[in-house]
């Protein structure tokens, strides 16, 4: 789990862009955090404009997966097709 904690923080800082890095005390992305910099991140999710862009993107994503679980969405659609193959394998 402790091994993909640096790649989930990068996808979530430069792909998704729903999250800031933190300033490390030696400017490194695995160095320990700085209060100050941690301070900083959060001030900018809460109240600047990365943060009300990041709630933007997550409003989005939440809706995007509530609809793909949805009856006839996407994800229902393949559990759907994966339960009729499994059931028509057992039949044959």
């Amino acid at each position: 789990m402790m091994a993909d904690q640096h790649l989930n923080a990068r996808m979530v800082v430069e792909e998704i862009k729903i999250g800031l890095r933190v300033e490390t005390c030696d400017g490194s992305v695995r160095g320990f955090v700085k209060w100050e910099g941690l301070e900083k991140s959060a001030k900018e999710l809460l109240e600047g404009e990365k943060g009300k862009e990041a709630r933007k993107k997550v409003k989005k994503i939440g809706e995007a997966a509530i609809n793909a679980v949805k009856e006839g969405g996407s994800s229902w659609q393949t559990l759907n097709e994966l339960i009729h193959e499994l059931t028509e394998r057992v039949s044959v």
